[in-house]
């Protein structure tokens, strides 16, 4: 069901549920050009009206302003703040919760009254067209989705691999300095589309035109840490604002003067769609920071802290406020549209997402800190709401997924049927014991260690569409949690290569779905101290990706051998299925082998992996030979390929070629019919 709030908001200013009405909430409105000029004597103050149906629903039709047909406008609303911590309570002028636009260049003006403030919000932006209330961006430009692909174009879930990209990234200047800049979203776009440049980074090769490092590597999936607004600008964006509107400062790219972040943000969700992609949105729902409801009404959206509040257990707001979603009234529910009881931070959360999947079109969900949200019944209610909307766009099930990010890993929420899938972090925990040769913490055997890596469903999933597996995630702060490449410099490995490839052969053979953090690809590795007091937690937000780094040649090498695995993992239905057996595994001699096989009868992936010191003797000469027992048998004609190196294997090589030192070889299956089409 699509949001009734959303469907008033084309004719009406809307503020749901002020929280003290004394003065009358009132819109504050002018043209953007007054605005632009400092014209404030030029902006109107309008009082809304109650609703005769739902006396906590302000409004005034957009047609009674006097506004002017084609016109964008800014506003805001009037109101008297109600925010706990702030005993004055004065009357300020705050965004409004569901703008679709912000501009932060302009902030709001101390209302006349006497004991008028400035909140320091930014202004909302909107088009005036037709009688009709349009976003726009702050010139005017609309969103265009003409020619966007079909949905049933898509990826389903057991083909996708994740590319996960902050938005913050970091790059090698002229003179060899590292520094620090924002990927913005036309910045993104330039990752998809050869012809298009980075604006905030012409001189990285990786970005220029001619060049889309994202279809060179071949992902099918694209995850943009937090792209709504937020007041953060050269970190990661986790302390969500406005959640309504596109990123202003990813939609500002330098030397740029209006932000155009809304339609930035559609024209990349287009490009992905165009080169097979979908776009994942990021969203953070336990906590805000500077969210317009924390002064319209605090305490029925928000936990007061140390005020006494149950749901205040066992929850971090990470410097924001918490929402409250417990707290029952009775209104206007803004989903249905009818007077019935409701929370109202689950029904506001609700018809954020109904926005963001109606006009960005997005295609999966990764939900931030579910722990911190600790309420499995609105997770639930969350999920199948947005999967409901999906159904409405005509989509299929197994072409949309909804994501919970928790370290502890709370399997319950999939076995329930709370969400659709986790972050594996266990994944994360295993690679980087194994890939040192190391158990698992706490278990017994090397082996079983592989094993649980290898397939989720030894971790306690029951399908891998549920276990999103991954290297290195975005949080890299804290022993343990450093890009990959660190991981293993840190544990002394000085040659780095064969194992960061070795886990990507891991990675991407695995039962479940395979995520990449920007950089991983190419053995990135962390330019700022992680550790410099009182930096060391900032300086993880900025320093996720450096593509200045991508050409050169070693990393370019690890770039080919992982672009080969992930086409190999969008296209292969053996690893597509479930299906996973370890057919061989050698610990004699110090060696550490296993080798696994991905599907059944002709649809078949075995990769033959060395967790050990342990080479093959004299591997160039001619019959230098490592033997597997029990490999496959297939039908005659059939023939194996080498996919790290893209070779054809003998038919009596295959199952004896030599292995090498912490190295894999990853064998397709190529059948005779599909060979000679």
């Amino acid at each position: 069901m699509q949001a009734d709030l959303l469907n008033r908001k084309q004719t009406h200013f809307l503020l749901w549920r002020p929280g003290n009405i004394d003065p009358i909430p009132a819109l504050y409105i002018g043209t953007y050009a007054s605005l632009k000029a400092g014209q404030f004597e030029q902006f109107r103050e309008i009082p809304l009206q109650r609703s005769p149906q739902f006396p906590d629903l302000w409004e005034v039709r957009a047609q009674d302003c006097n506004l002017v047909d084609g016109q964008v406008y800014g506003y805001w609303f009037k109101i008297r703040d109600t925010n706990p911590y702030n005993a004055s309570r004065p009357v300020l002028c705050c965004t409004d919760p569901t703008a679709y636009t912000v501009d932060r260049r302009f902030a709001a003006p101390s209302p006349k009254e006497p004991d008028g403030a400035a909140s320091g919000d930014p202004v909302s932006i909107v088009l005036y067209q037709a009688g009709q209330l349009i976003p726009c961006d702050p010139e005017g430009q609309v969103v265009d989705w003409t020619g966007d692909r079909p949905l049933s174009d898509l990826p389903p879930n057991n083909r996708l691999v994740i590319y996960e990209l902050p938005t913050r990234w970091t790059r090698i200047d002229s003179s060899g300095d590292i520094t620090v800049g924002k990927g913005a979203f036309r910045d993104v776009e330039s990752l998809l589309e050869p012809a298009e440049a980075a604006p905030d980074f012409p001189d990285v090769p990786a970005l220029q035109p001619g060049r889309a490092h994202l279809l060179e590597l071949g992902v099918n999936a694209l995850e943009l840490l937090p792209p709504a607004d937020s007041d953060d600008n050269l970190n990661w964006g986790y302390g969500t604002a406005n959640y309504f509107a596109a990123d202003f400062d990813l939609g500002s790219p330098d030397h740029q003067g209006a932000p155009t972040a809304s339609t930035d943000l559609a024209s990349l969700v287009k490009t992905c769609h165009r080169h097979g992609l979908r776009f994942f949105y990021d969203a953070v729902m336990a906590f805000s920071r500077n969210n317009p409801y924390a002064n319209i009404n605090f305490l029925d959206f928000y936990i007061q802290f140390g005020g006494g509040d149950p749901e205040q257990t066992n929850r971090d707001g990470f410097g924001g406020d918490l929402f409250k979603y417990n707290y029952t009234v009775e209104g206007y529910h803004p989903i249905t549209g009818e007077r019935s009881r409701l929370v109202p931070a689950r029904e506001y959360m609700k018809a954020h997402i109904a926005h963001w999947m109606d006009y960005y079109r997005v295609d999966g969900l990764r939900l931030d800190s579910v722990n911190n949200v600790t309420n499995y019944d609105f997770l639930q209610e969350f999920k199948d709401y947005a999967r409901s909307l999906w159904q409405q766009r005509g989509g299929t099930g197994d072409r949309f997924l909804v994501v919970g990010e928790e370290l502890s890993v709370p399997l319950e929420l999939v076995n329930q049927n709370r969400l659709d899938g986790l972050w594996n972090e266990k994944f994360k925990q295993i690679i980087r014991q194994v890939i040192l040769g190391r158990n698992w913490y706490g278990d017994p055997s090397f082996e079983g260690s592989v094993r649980k890596l290898l397939d989720c469903r030894l971790l306690g999933f029951s399908d891998g569409a549920q276990a999103v597996n991954y290297l290195t995630s975005h949080d890299i702060g804290g022993l343990g949690n450093e890009r990959f490449y660190n991981w293993l410099a840190n544990n002394g490995v000085a040659d780095t290569e064969p194992r960061i490839k070795l886990a990507f052969a891991c990675l991407l053979t695995a039962v479940g779905i395979p995520m990449i953090l920007a950089g991983d690809e190419f053995a990135d590795q962390q330019d700022l101290d992680l550790n410099y007091p009182g930096q060391g937690d900032t300086n993880k937000q900025v320093d996720p990706v450096n593509y200045s780094r991508a050409s050169e040649d070693w990393r370019q090498r690890i770039f080919g051998y992982v672009a080969r695995l992930v086409r190999l993992r969008t296209t292969s239905d053996a690893i597509a299925s479930n299906d996973i057996q370890f057919i061989h595994s050698d610990f004699s001699d110090d060696k550490r082998v296993m080798v696994w096989q991905r599907g059944y009868g002709r649809n078949l992936v075995v990769v033959v992996a060395n967790f050990s010191d342990y080479g093959t003797p004299n591997p160039t000469e001619p019959n230098a030979e490592y033997f597997i027992p029990n490999w496959p048998q297939i039908s005659k004609g059939d023939r194996w390929q080498e996919v790290t190196q893209g070779r054809w294997v003998a038919g009596d090589r295959i199952g004896r070629e030599p292995i090498y030192p912490w190295s894999a070889h990853v064998y397709a299956l190529s059948q005779s019919t599909l060979r000679n089409r």
